[in-house]
């Protein structure tokens, strides 16, 4: 049977991410929508990009770039280490590229390249790494970087009375748009929960895998989801971005 599964931020987690395939039992079969920030915060980014392209042959992928891949693109393309980025697992992404041939990275690039700004299925859901603030959707977005930098849609979401009626002059026009949104970016953590979370008809599938929480993935359509174990412990000498304060 065929299941399209929706991943959250990887954040240069290799060994979360086998760990979650086996759990999930994911097979040829599976849908797999991943929500974007490959890269950043333990120490195989590169090593996960790999991962992910050998994946992409063998079975439906769609890939979602997000704003820590976006700051990876710079580096590789141009050159450019952001400050922000260096600080938030840029550092430990460039020391997983040492070694990696120049043919490899413009691969990996080229992987970057073919990523998507956001995804709509055909039964009108939306996959999108942060979110988008016009009220026309995604698509009439007038700032792109929207796409992987967004809260303000998932802090709507989530903070929304759940009595006021959807036909409602008030209900928030974004929420209408959709069947049901998915993003990541926001780790649930903030909110002291590790699992996925739902906000009217948004689901957040980052659980922090960053930081001290796990990687997950949900089926969308029967909401069953499976975890690895937390990251911390996959990598037991390592700090991923727990060692800095919260940031995006």
């Amino acid at each position: 049977m065929s299941r399209t599964l929706v991943i959250g931020d990887i954040h240069g987690g290799l060994r979360g991410l086998t760990q979650l395939f086996e759990r999930a039992r994911i097979s040829a079969n599976d849908k797999l929508i991943f929500l974007g920030d490959y890269v950043d915060g333990w120490s195989e980014s590169a090593q996960v990009i790999n991962y992910l392209i050998q994946l992409e042959e063998r079975q439906q992928c769609i890939f979602i770039k997000g704003n820590h891949d976006a700051w990876c693109i710079d580096w590789l393309a141009k050159g450019i280490v952001d400050e922000v980025w260096f600080i938030h697992g840029g550092k430990l992404n460039m020391e997983s590229y040492k070694g990696i041939s120049h043919s490899v990275k413009q691969k990996h690039l080229n992987f970057f390249d073919r990523m998507k700004d956001y995804y709509v299925d055909q039964h009108n859901n939306l996959f999108i790494h942060a979110g988008f603030s016009s009220m026309h959707g995604p698509e009439k977005e007038r700032y792109s970087s929207n796409y992987s930098w967004d809260r303000t849609l998932w802090e709507m979401a989530l903070t929304m009375d759940n009595r006021i009626k959807k036909d409602s002059a008030i209900y928030p026009k974004r929420l209408l748009l959709y069947n049901e949104i998915y993003i990541g970016h926001t780790p649930t953590l903030y909110y002291n929960v590790d699992v996925p979370m739902q906000g009217c008809n948004v689901w957040n599938i980052d659980t922090g895998a960053a930081f001290s929480g796990r990687l997950s993935c949900l089926d969308i359509e029967t909401k069953e989801f499976w975890q690895s174990d937390t990251l911390q412990s996959l990598y037991p000498n390592e700090k991923g971005r727990n060692k800095q304060p919260k940031a995006n």
